[in-house]
């Protein structure tokens, strides 16, 4: 649970890189970090909630994203299908909380906090 917090409190951190808006034609170099992002936090939210962690901090935390990062239509609705991929590789995966379910939540909170860190350190003000 603690990881998770200091997942949470880091893609709190980088949610505001996005507002030095570059040019449409061209992603920001943290587009696709972010994005993964957005898709972990739906393969979390997924999981958490299988594994009797009922809630929506993780859909909370997307709706956070996308208020700090104010995308255009197109921009949001990639962050969109990138939350909903994530969730629904695992909603097809399992119908109940396995050991291989809590193993992959260990991962995706360790990947999730890895790439908020990175982005952070590398993007952040």
């Amino acid at each position: 649970m603690q990881r998770a917090s200091r997942f949470f409190a880091v893609t709190v951190l980088i949610a505001p890189l996005a507002f030095a808006r570059p040019a449409a034609a061209i992603d920001a170099p943290y587009e696709a970090g972010l994005l993964r992002i957005a898709e972990v936090m739906g393969s979390l939210h997924f999981l958490r909630n299988l594994c009797g962690d009922k809630g929506d901090q993780w859909r909370q935390t997307m709706e956070r994203l996308l208020a700090a990062e104010n995308p255009d239509a197109e921009r949001r609705a990639r962050f969109i299908a990138s939350f909903n991929r994530g969730y629904r590789s695992f909603e097809g995966t399992y119908a109940r909380c396995t050991a291989s379910a809590t193993e992959a939540i260990s991962r995706y909170t360790v990947e999730g906090e890895n790439l908020a860190r990175d982005l952070a350190s590398r993007y952040g003000n």
